[in-house]
């Protein structure tokens, strides 16, 4: 049985395939951001470090770039 820690990580990876899919920057930026956090809480529940530490780095990232797109508007 699944638990509710894996479903994240699923849910997770999902995010970031449909953001690479997207055409649109600011919904691509969204969807990293969000499978991001998804795939931060699974690797808290797993407790990898390193995968913690990427997790923060994609998520700060695509906050940033996502602002920064805004802001040219």
């Amino acid at each position: 049985m699944i638990n509710i820690y894996d479903l994240f990580g699923i849910i997770g990876v999902i995010f970031i395939v449909v953001g690479i899919l997207l055409r649109n920057r600011k919904e691509e930026h969204i969807m990293f951001i969000l499978g991001g956090l998804l795939l931060g809480i699974y690797s808290i529940y797993l407790k990898s470090y390193i995968f913690m530490i990427l997790q923060i780095i994609v998520v700060l990232s695509a906050v940033y770039e996502l602002v920064r797109f805004d802001l040219k508007k």
